[in-house]
């Protein structure tokens, strides 16, 4: 029987064959595992076998490093020295292990291997290790003992919400005001309630797993199963998964599995003596443009210790979910550098790596079978075909993709297009465009576009004179007109969503400052490396009108049918006015930016409408020119039913459609 992709997408037909074997090949992978394991999720326990662990009652160390001659144990509890006692033994498959008593580790200790091959000798860090820390003296990495303390979970009646996934994109160091690294601790008191406040649902945790340089905003990954310790304990992050837990908010990771740091001393280079323990030889093993290392995913250890990554912290930190990082430089050879995908028959042109594809296919099955309800997102830009499909149907099982052309599309249009020349028409078709087979995660802008050389929507719009201007009191044309469409773009990136929609803390205020971690180009400063929360709560500037705008467009978005697809009603370039159903709901944008028009005539379903909120209310800083008392009523012209709408330059509505009543 034929996959339903196909009918889905019947532009996928010629390349039937590629996709079958693909899809087959992930089943027989399955049933390998199941006759070999018991299971894809057994296969998936390595976490519990590999690693620094109490076994009834004592200490266990086991690593994988076949290609290793010896391997010691050195760390606090032996000053360091190399001793016989803690010499770790071969046993079969390339797996060493070292079993000791309990109190000769404390809690706490820092520890390395010592690893010796022939040729050679190392210190490093046991791959499946859970607690690494920063050495003060030498600012590299140890291992640390850290014993499980049965952290008690009160969030056993969580279910992750349902549609649709609002995502608020956080990364904990710079969550705090204070010219620092913040923690898990005072993210959980100072941000999460503002999370909760404005109206999100899914907390997208970024840099959690450990990594040397916290200025590569946690994408150079050294420690896969240690949370890092710059931001507080293993029981600190529980802490706050479980709060937000108890207020209905899911927590997805950010999680990296498309390369790995080079740094041998921290990381998993070079962990044996080999440079393709856990990536490929050579050339192919080291990523061209991000200067880090290139999993082998055809290898039976590397899917091994990559699937017991994604189990691990669903099961052990009650994370549900995942936005996987660099998908399109996995499904790639070439990492989708300086390709344009323009035709179907790029996605076949014997340059994706079809081991990628089959460990992402094996890593969404597994997710889903620990936890059903799991969130999986793909930062995907090439647009491949099936990313977002389900496995049954042919695709590789992602729920959701990630929109990386919308901010994109955003940013060329403020640049390049007067405002009086924005096509509407365009617009919402740039921004619903998807494939048949798969929903979407729309953003306006994510970290991305806040990081020094890019620019935020806010500081595109507005400029210099966010620094002199955004006081109530100001009169700037600049300003007002940022501020409208701040709020019209990221409405209609909203709305036109089929899945969800994401920003990045402090956008939704317009946060005015970019992103810039500490390094030697700005004197090691954390100025630029946190967020400025106070902005957003002072009443003297118009932050707050923008966040007040956020939490109102998010609860009526709540309120309509997701996933679904808008339905457009009507656009006409030459007015620049664009109205688009969604559910019960009408919204309809003028983006001219000095025309307003009266009556203007948009066909819709019969019924009456009354405007619920407007981008042009005072209390989101605008100048009140709608009536929001006023009910409209449609009337049939020309074998359709119109509704007569007074619409402000540079502003939008949403109406409400409600039903006709009809007094006898």
């Amino acid at each position: 029987m034929a996959l339903q992709i196909y009918q889905t997408d019947t532009w996928l037909e010629p390349y039937a064959k590629t996709i079958d074997w693909r899809h087959h090949r992930a089943i027989n992978r399955i049933e390998d595992l199941k006759s070999e394991y018991g299971g894809l999720s057994q296969f998936a326990d390595a976490y519990k076998y590999y690693g620094l662990h109490q076994e009834n009652g004592i200490w266990v160390l086991r690593e994988y490093a076949p290609n290793a001659t010896s391997i010691c144990i050195i760390g606090d509890f032996n000053n360091w020295r190399q001793e016989a006692q803690y010499e770790m033994t071969r046993l079969e498959n390339g797996t060493w292990e070292l079993k000791f008593p309990k109190n000769t580790i404390k809690h706490g200790d820092k520890f390395k291997m010592l690893v010796r091959w022939n040729g050679g000798e190392g210190e490093r860090i046991p791959a499946y290790i859970t607690r690494t820390i920063q050495n003060e003296e030498t600012k590299g990495f140890d291992a640390q003992a850290w014993e499980d303390k049965k952290f008690k979970w009160t969030d056993q009646d969580f279910k992750v919400p349902a549609e649709p996934k609002l995502i608020y994109e956080a990364h904990i160091g710079m969550s705090g005001e204070k010219e620092g690294v913040s923690t898990f601790k005072e993210f959980r008191l100072n941000v999460l309630p503002h999370v909760i406040e404005t109206g999100y649902n899914v907390l997208q945790l970024m840099a959690i797993q450990e990594h040397p340089y916290y200025g590569s905003f946690g994408y150079h990954v050294s420690n896969f199963f240690a949370a890092s310790s710059r931001f507080g304990t293993p029981e600190e992050l529980k802490e706050l998964i479980n709060e937000a837990h108890e207020n209905g908010i899911a927590v997805i990771m950010d999680i990296v599995h498309s390369h790995a740091v080079k740094n041998e001393n921290e990381g998993i280079s070079k962990l044996d003596g080999t440079t393709d323990l856990y990536f490929h030889y050579g050339d192919k093993g080291n990523h061209p443009a991000w200067d880090s290392r290139c999993f082998d995913y055809g290898k039976h250890e590397v899917q091994r210790f990559l699937l017991s990554n994604c189990k691990y912290w669903l099961e052990e930190f009650h994370f549900d979910g995942y936005r996987f990082d660099g998908v399109t430089s996995m499904l790639y050879f070439n990492h989708g550098l300086g390709q344009d995908f323009t035709k179907y028959e790029d996605y076949f042109a014997n340059n994706e790596d079809d081991d990628a594809i089959l460990y992402l296919t094996l890593a969404n099955e597994l997710i889903h079978q620990v936890r059903p309800n799991a969130i999986t997102i793909a930062e995907e830009m090439s647009g491949f075909p099936g990313i977002a499909g389900k496995f049954e149907c042919g695709g590789v099982g992602f729920n959701y993709r990630l929109s990386m052309g919308v901010p994109d599309y955003w940013i060329k249009l403020i640049k390049e297009t007067p405002d009086e020349k924005w096509p509407v028409g365009k617009i919402f078709y740039e921004l619903q465009q998807h494939r048949p087979e798969e929903l979407t995660i729309n953003y306006a802008e994510s970290h991305d576009q806040a990081l020094v050389g890019d620019q935020t929507i806010i500081f595109r719009l507005i400029d210099k004179d966010m620094y002199t201007d955004m006081n109530v009191e100001s009169q700037n044309m600049n300003v007002d007109r940022g501020i409208a469409l701040h709020k019209m773009i990221r409405l209609v990136t909203l709305f036109t969503s089929s899945g969800g929609y994401l920003t990045f803390m402090g956008n939704e205020f317009g946060h005015p400052e970019w992103i810039d971690f500490p390094r030697e180009g700005n004197n090691w400063s954390y100025k630029y490396a946190r967020r400025q929360w106070n902005l957003a709560h002072a009443d003297y500037l118009r932050y707050h009108y923008l966040l007040d705008f956020e939490k109102a467009m998010i609860e009526i978005f709540k309120q309509t049918p997701v996933p679904s697809y808008p339905y457009r009603y009507y656009d006409y370039d030459e007015t620049q006015v664009l109205a688009f159903g969604r559910g019960d709901y009408l919204i309809v944008f003028n983006f001219s930016p000095t025309n307003s028009y009266t009556d203007y005539i948009i066909p819709v379903p019969q019924g009456r409408y009354n405007i619920v909120l407007s981008t042009d209310e005072g209390r989101f800083g605008g100048f009140d020119r709608n009536d929001m008392f006023f009910i409209y009523y449609t009337e049939p012209r020309d074998g359709q039913n119109v509704l007569h709408l007074y619409l402000p330059s540079r502003s939008a509505v949403i109406l409400k459609k409600r039903e006709i009543v009809h007094i006898r």
